[in-house]
């Protein structure tokens, strides 16, 4: 896969060469790209997406190994991994028609009257936009982050808990000092698995972020991401400039999806390696 897009982006390269991860300029017409809109557009909407998932995927799984009663565990642990075998497509029917007019309504409003003096909610919102392509990628991550998080919580040892307890820490205590220091490796990986699965998402963003060329600070304004970009111009792209220049964000992509995933990859595989004995939670 690596080299068929290196050599098919290989036009692109020799013609733009660095300056194509800077130049914001996207035109079929005088044959002019830049991936820098897409680029910013990608690391915005992840960004979005990891600080609304964490808390909240750290939290269920929290919740399923510390505090809920056993009959509760499985069940809500199914239902949550459920969510990652719904379609990206359905998904981004749920935010065109259900997500957007509920941000535009009862999200936004209370956000602009307390943000509104910041460049990151300044702005008209019309739906589609950087925000939207956040909050959908969120809900599309919670179960993956949930699901590792969960199993890294129970691979630290009961002992971590019991010596916690036995010096009086409440069961809260316990987990705070204990139980999450020694798991945070593969914590950080969860949450970096979270964004590289964020980083390459298609369909849904697609359908919710606008897909507008530019650059902007506003997370009310359309924005596009490069996964986006391909999906939208590949069947358009006419002229062999064009199609390489596509090639080419696919290329930087396929390069920073592979690498966060690796990243992760590691920092779980130590967690696992490292409490292999003793690994079930209280």
């Amino acid at each position: 896969i690596l080299g068929v897009l290196f050599v098919r982006a290989l036009p692109a390269l020799r013609r733009f060469g660095p300056s194509f991860l800077w130049t914001s300029t996207w035109d079929p017409v005088a044959e002019i790209y830049g991936a820098a809109p897409m680029i910013v557009g990608t690391l915005l909407s992840s960004v979005v997406a990891l600080l609304i998932a964490v808390p909240l995927a750290l939290s269920v799984a929290i919740f399923l190994t510390e505090f809920a009663p056993r009959w509760l565990r499985q069940p809500v642990a199914f239902l949550v991994e459920l969510l990652a075998a719904i379609p990206s497509v359905v998904y981004g029917v749920w935010g065109i028609f259900v997500l957007i007019p509920f941000l535009r309504t009862v999200v936004v409003p209370p956000l602009r009257a307390v943000l509104g003096w910041t460049p990151f909610f300044h702005g008209v919102f019309y739906g589609n936009s950087l925000f939207a392509g956040g909050v959908i990628l969120a809900i599309m991550i919670v179960p993956y982050i949930a699901a590792v998080s969960r199993e890294v919580l129970l691979a630290v040892p009961g002992s971590q808990r019991e010596a916690a307890l036995a010096m009086g820490a409440t069961r809260w205590e316990a987990v705070r000092s204990a139980v999450l220091p020694y798991g945070r490796a593969g914590l950080i990986g969860a949450i970096i698995l979270g964004l590289g699965r964020a980083l390459g998402e298609t369909m849904a963003v697609t359908m919710v972020i606008g897909n507008r060329h530019d650059i902007g600070v506003s997370l009310l304004q359309p924005a596009y991401t490069m996964a986006a970009a391909i999906a939208n111009e590949f069947s358009e792209a006419t002229t062999s400039t064009y199609l390489s220049a596509l090639f080419e964000v696919g290329l930087i992509l396929f390069v920073v999806t592979v690498a966060v995933n690796a990243i992760a990859r590691i920092l779980i595989w130590r967690v696992a390696r490292g409490t292999a004995v003793g690994s079930r939670a209280l």
